[in-house]
């Protein structure tokens, strides 16, 4: 199958890039299979497994797409009418007027449901590319993964939770002052800020972590953030909003929109095993698993189906921000 993938961004990423890490290890994995690539991305891509065609923004989408290609995968909505076989993933929470195409693939099964539609894909990563896990390490802290200048991602609660607990927390994601959502300035010396990090400094960190504090208070669509500190062995801590029920199971993690309960259940963070935890992300959130996700869905679309009954649109849902947390 010809197989051309669409994301605004440039190829590899050096840091975080999650939507562009899903894209990149979904275009290895279908190239793994025996499917031929191509990536339409911003100029200055590169990539050894699969054939890159810069976007001219002169163009229209049709120009761009070669005549080869089997079916085309848009990781946006586009606004365009597409000529070829077609489908598209949303990442993000849309604004509430947003109206998408019927092949359209979200990446949970609620970040779909709330749009009135059927089509999900879990994001997957290719865990060989990660640093390893050590499983057997002494766990000495618990650790925020997220942009924490992003209110909805709550610092300030995971802040909070840790505090309650005594605990020492490490930030990912964030610096100790911060202008970007108001002031914060964070003085105690138990909350340790690492800013943006690259892989091998991220599983230094999460390989000595007793867990993820994630308290969330948004409607989170998928949350890289799990799966990554799952293969790390890290529980999850976190609020019970967007696809957290679906991908935090009581074996590997705890959900509740209280702090009290989540700096009470962090003390028993022994009680959640890291190799748990770790084969449960390898096993499930993985590129082939994604991959031949999708490959499912571009069948059906060459066979003249549609993904969902109809166009999804956001349906009326508790609020999107600000979601409840004490």
């Amino acid at each position: 199958m010809n197989i051309v993938l669409v994301l605004g961004a440039v190829f590899p990423v050096s840091k975080y890039g999650g939507i562009e890490r899903v894209v990149w290890y979904l275009a290895q994995s279908l190239s793994k299979q025996g499917h031929a690539v191509t990536l339409l991305a911003k100029a200055g891509s590169e990539c050894p497994f699969a054939k890159v065609i810069f976007i001219d923004e002169r163009k229209d989408w049709n120009e761009q797409i070669p005549a080869t290609a089997d079916i085309v995968h848009f990781h946006f909505d586009p606004d365009a009418n597409i000529e070829k076989p077609v489908v598209y993933t949303i990442h993000e929470n849309a604004p509430a007027s947003s109206t998408f195409h019927k092949n359209t693939i979200f990446v949970s099964q609620n970040h779909a449901k709330r749009y009135n539609a059927q089509a999900y894909v879990y994001n997957g990563m290719n865990w060989d590319e990660y640093p390893g896990a050590i499983l057997n390490n002494e766990r000495q802290y618990f650790h925020f993964l997220g942009a924490a200048r992003w209110r909805v991602k709550n610092l300030k609660g995971a802040i909070k939770v840790a505090r309650q607990s005594k605990q020492e927390l490490h930030v990912l994601g964030g610096n100790r002052l911060n202008f970007s959502m108001g002031f914060r300035l964070t003085l105690s010396p138990k909350i340790k800020f690492h800013g943006m990090v690259d892989d091998e400094a991220k599983a230094k960190v999460l390989n000595k972590s007793r867990g993820l504090i994630f308290p969330v208070r948004w409607n989170e669509p998928f949350g890289i953030a799990i799966t990554e500190s799952l293969y790390f062995g890290c529980p999850i801590f976190g609020t019970p909003y967007g696809s957290l029920p679906e991908l935090v199971k009581v074996d590997v993690g705890f959900l509740s929109s209280s702090s009290k309960e989540l700096s009470e259940q962090i003390a028993n963070y022994k009680h959640y095993r890291p190799v748990r935890c770790y084969e449960y992300a390898r096993d499930v959130f993985n590129a082939d698993a994604m991959a031949r996700q999708y490959l499912e869905k571009y069948e059906k679309v060459l066979n003249g189906e549609e993904l969902n009954a109809s166009n999804p649109k956001l349906v009326p849902y508790p609020e999107e921000n600000d979601l409840p947390w004490r």
